[in-house]
């Protein structure tokens, strides 16, 4: 597939994007991720890579260890590596999500502490807020708490769906603090090691390569100094953060669908049914012209969206168009690529059954698309609000 004149790169991007996609092809080729895909490993090597590369510092200032760069630079990543190597790039979105929180709430201590491993990929992170009876309604449903017992905070609860915790160094986790609805709920960083604290894997069938965990905590001993952010103020913070979470979740769909339009334009091209290729059959060839039109049009409002991001605009309403768009669009990418492989896409040395599996995540991750769809239809339309 060829890139269009939408998504236009910069000099410096470009020659970004081009070393990204060196350090996929040499040290990630596509046998290899799918190999690890299947036994459920995280590709190490390549985590890595990308820290020398200094994919992880994106967003974070270099004087505190980071890179630089801003929304564009995390979506552009972010898209490449989806394409390619799903599950670092949902590991990615946990990356900068952490990252900024640590590097825009954390005290200097912490910053010194914990950004520069982080960027250059040396620990990892996971973020601590679903439990198993809440998700969209956290608010309400959050069972895990933090109680001051002398200089201490006794950390007690669990959490579920939480991505890569089992082989993390840190977890940022949010607890109730205070009775407040809004206002009682605070950011910790707690090492995984931490006494107290366990971590167990669950058995999921997607985003294989990345580890899906429920974590515990058992009267978890932490100091003053694990509190990110502001005391009782760590949900507003955290809320502070999400359209850039809408805007990097929107770039791995994106990214899912290119790399299943991809491998569906080349076996196009190269399976051969009644002496030509089925890439020249208009059933096939359209289908994938279209889905690839959707998604490319999904793509812009992404990008787009990342550089308004970085010219400092407020973009709630247009990470939310760009995650409900590239949601949809990879989702109907990953579909269009399983029916033009046919049975080919059931083989499991092939990543296309991959993209359709770990596709299906956006369609609830971070928020359901029908909960986005609300939150349009309330700030962008102007409609009563309906939940």
């Amino acid at each position: 597939m060829k890139a269009t004149g939408f998504s236009a790169l910069t000099d410096d991007e470009r020659a970004y994007r081009d070393s990204l996609d060196r350090v996929l092809n040499d040290v990630a080729p596509l046998e290899r991720v799918q190999r690890l895909d299947n036994a459920k490993t995280f590709d190490l090597e390549l985590h890595a890579a990308l820290g020398r590369l200094g994919s992880w510092g994106i967003g974070v200032a270099e004087e505190h260890g980071g890179s630089g760069g801003g929304a564009a630079m995390e979506v552009l990543t972010l898209e490449s590596l989806a394409g390619h190597a799903t599950s670092m790039a949902v590991f990615g979105v946990i990356q900068f999500m952490v990252t900024r929180l640590i590097a825009r709430y954390g005290s200097p201590s912490q910053r010194e502490r914990w950004l520069a491993p982080l960027c250059r990929g040396e620990i990892r992170a996971s973020f601590c807020l679903s439990e198993a009876a809440g998700g969209t309604d956290i608010l309400a449903a959050m069972g895990t708490r933090a109680a001051k017992r002398g200089s201490r905070w006794i950390l007690g609860g669990s959490k579920y769906w939480i991505s890569g915790a089992a082989r993390s160094d840190l977890l940022v986790v949010l607890a109730r603090t205070a009775p407040h609805r809004s206002r009682g709920i605070t950011m910790f960083l707690v090492p995984v090691n931490a006494p107290g604290v366990t971590a167990a894997e669950l058995d999921t069938f997607a985003i294989n390569g990345y580890d899906t965990c429920s974590v515990t905590f058992d009267d978890v001993e932490l100091g003053d100094d694990a509190i990110l952010g502001t005391r009782d103020g760590g949900f507003v913070e955290v809320v502070d953060t999400l359209n850039s979470e809408r805007l990097n979740t929107a770039a791995v769909a994106a990214g899912i669908g290119r790399g299943a339009l991809r491998l569906a334009t080349a076996y196009a091209g190269e399976r051969r049914a009644f002496a030509r290729p089925i890439g020249g059959f208009q059933a096939v060839q359209h289908r994938i012209v279209h889905a690839g039109v959707e998604l490319e049009a999904a793509w812009s409002l992404a990008l787009g969206a990342a550089r308004l991001a970085d010219l400092g605009r407020d973009v709630a309403v247009e990470s939310a168009m760009a995650k409900l768009a590239c949601a949809k669009a990879g989702q109907n990418a990953a579909a269009c690529g399983m029916d033009v492989l046919g049975a080919a896409a059931f083989d499991l040395a092939l990543p296309m059954q991959r993209f359709y599996r770990d596709i299906r995540l956006y369609s609830f991750a971070p928020l359901t698309n029908d909960m986005v769809a609300n939150f349009l239809g309330e700030r962008w339309l102007g409609l009563p609000r309906s939940y």
